[in-house]
C-alpha cells in the first residue's frame, strides 16, 4: 500500500510538472523614423550562447505588424535553460541589447526594448496576432 502511494505521488508530480507552459522572453524592436534596428546582435549572441553551452537551438517566434514602420517583437524560449544558465543568458542578453541601444543614432534609429523581469508563457502567446516562427 505504501509503495502504491509513493508511485502514485511520483506519477502525479511528473505529470503535472511536465504540463508547464513553455516560457519566453520578449524583445521589442521599435522605430523612431527610419525603421527598426537590426536583429543581428541578438541572433549572434544566441548562436554564441548555444555553442558555448552546447545547448540546443533556441525556439524564436516573431510577432510582426505592430506599427507603421515595421515594429515587431521577438519571443525567445528559455524553457530549456536551468536556473544558473538562465541567469547567465539574461545578463549577457541585457548587455548586448544595452550596447546596441547605446551605439544607435538617437535621432534616427529605433531602439530595442527588453525587460528581463517579464516572462511570457505559451498560453499568453496563443492570443497574439501575426505570430510566426522566426527563421534565422
Amino acid at each position: 500500500m505504501k509503495n502504491l502511494l509513493i508511485i502514485t505521488g511520483l506519477f502525479c508530480f511528473t505529470f503535472f510538472s511536465a504540463q508547464k507552459s513553455p516560457a519566453y522572453i520578449e524583445i521589442g524592436y521599435s522605430s523612431i523614423c527610419c525603421g527598426t534596428p537590426s536583429t543581428e546582435p541578438v541572433l549572434n549572441y544566441l548562436k554564441q550562447f548555444e555553442k558555448k553551452n552546447q545547448s540546443k537551438a533556441f525556439e524564436i517566434l516573431i510577432q510582426s505588424g505592430l506599427g507603421r514602420e515595421g515594429e515587431f517583437n521577438l519571443y525567445i524560449s528559455i524553457s530549456g535553460l536551468g536556473k544558473k544558465q538562465k541567469d547567465i543568458f539574461m545578463r549577457g542578453l541585457s548587455s548586448v541589447i544595452s550596447s546596441q541601444n547605446q551605439k544607435r543614432n538617437q535621432n534616427r534609429d529605433g531602439n530595442v526594448n527588453f525587460n528581463k523581469a517579464v516572462t511570457v508563457y505559451q498560453d499568453d502567446l496563443m492570443n497574439r496576432k501575426n505570430l510566426t516562427i522566426y527563421k534565422k
